[in-house]
């Protein structure tokens, strides 16, 4: 009898440990997290500046009715405001837009890690061939056309994520919105850089929201 006593007595201890390993593990996971959040809280990450440095026109066709056909290549500059943080670029989508409608197909951009305080420059092509447009908003461009001046947006969608020390936060959306003015004919202020090839210099700021 004493000899089955002893043994359910070793195998209580097992159990015993074992709770107390994983509740130790638990307590440390929970340190850690306590501890990323606080420094996370402390830090506060700033939102990644963006600005629009110049646009070279290739082509912008208006002259079929309801439908655009465009070429650009465009200068974006990114820098990361952050000391001691980083920032992961998963993905970053960037399109033209004229009155909020898409008038480009969307070119990504690579995946990037930026390092605080650190800059990058991305020169991506983005065109449009034959895009339908509403009829209004063809009548409106056409008629800013022939003033000599269209208002367009550059738009970046995209995700990111946060890095700080070894810790990666979850996605984040980010949008930026970067105005860019196109002009034409005699009051228009780019430069002819090839046979009808016009660059516009910008220093425009985008908005940027999370």
């Amino acid at each position: 009898m004493s000899g089955s006593k002893d043994c359910g007595g070793h195998h209580k201890f097992p159990r015993k440990n074992f709770r107390r390993v994983i509740s130790c593990i638990l307590i440390l996971l929970l340190l850690i997290l306590i501890t990323i959040l606080l420094i996370w809280a402390i830090l506060r990450p700033s939102k990644p500046n963006f600005t629009l440095l110049d646009t070279t026109v290739y082509a912008f066709n208006a002259t079929t009715f309801n439908f655009l056909t465009s070429n650009f290549q465009i200068t974006v500059r990114s820098e990361n405001p952050n000391d001691d943080i980083g920032i992961y670029y998963d993905r970053l989508d960037v399109y033209a837009t004229y009155r909020n409608q898409e008038i480009t197909l969307r070119t990504r951009f690579p995946p990037t890690y930026q390092g605080h305080n650190e800059v990058n420059i991305w020169s991506p092509i983005i065109y449009g061939t034959m895009v339908p447009i509403s009829p209004e908003y063809s009548v409106a461009l056409g008629a800013e056309q022939m003033a000599g001046s269209v208002f367009l947006v550059i738009k970046i969608d995209g995700r990111l994520r946060w890095k700080v020390g070894t810790f990666v936060t979850e996605r984040y959306h980010i949008h930026a919105r970067c105005p860019a003015y196109i002009t034409f004919g005699e009051q228009s202020d780019g430069v002819l850089v090839g046979e009808n090839v016009v660059k516009f210099q910008f220093y425009s700021r985008c908005s940027v929201s999370l």
